[in-house]
């Protein structure tokens, strides 16, 4: 649940930094930062309800958008 916290601010920092810097970036990183969510706590949460396992398989790149999320954002915020 920790995890939600985190990429929850990290969706706030790109909306912040949205109003001071104008970079395709941070754009990229938001939309990043909601798909990995839905993406890897979505698949995580189907699986506990118990639904196919082959679900399970969701959950990387989940994980990866997340990481490409925060790069993209430190990316626009150090461009910006």
């Amino acid at each position: 649940m920790q995890y939600h916290f985190w990429h929850a601010l990290g969706v706030l920092a790109v909306a912040l930094a949205g109003f001071h810097i104008r970079s395709a970036w941070l754009g990229v990183s938001g939309w990043l930062l909601v798909a990995g969510v839905v993406i890897f706590s979505g698949s995580l949460y189907a699986l506990a309800m118990g639904a196919p396992r082959a679900l399970g398989m969701a959950a990387p790149l989940g994980g990866t958008a997340l990481v490409a999320g925060w790069l993209c954002l430190a990316v626009g915020a150090l461009r910006g």
